[in-house]
């Protein structure tokens, strides 16, 4: 396998997902009707803010670099991972965030398709 060389913001780009985590159902079923909306008003306490970081060739491939309660705590994360992604190289940026050691908690393996909060 060829190894690639360049900047790490010409092969990845960083973004902040909404993730759902809770149990509950995403519909209701009724006899009447087929299907009605859940409750919209009821306090969703699971909803965390995911940071990733995605593959620019695939646009699919992407690794959960941590989770927070906030948007506002996962942009901030995200200001500080970018200048990293700017000012390192695809294999730097791959040591420091994708493949950290044993210990690194909020790395996972590449998730699946979701639907960005925001996109920089």
């Amino acid at each position: 396998m060829r190894r690639v060389i360049g900047n790490a913001d010409e092969f990845y780009r960083l973004r902040v997902v909404t993730v759902d985590a809770s149990d509950g159902p995403d519909l209701d079923w009724r006899e009447d009707i087929l299907w009605r909306r859940s409750v919209a008003n009821k306090v969703n306490e699971c909803v965390v803010q995911r940071l990733e970081t995605l593959e620019i060739a695939d646009g699919e491939t992407a690794w959960t670099l941590g989770e927070f309660a906030t948007t506002s705590e996962a942009h901030a994360a995200m200001q500080e991972a970018d200048l990293d992604l700017r000012g390192m190289t695809k294999s730097q940026f791959e040591d420091a965030y994708l493949r950290g050691d044993e210990s690194r908690e909020s790395w996972s393996p590449p998730t699946e398709r979701a639907v960005p909060d925001d996109t920089d």
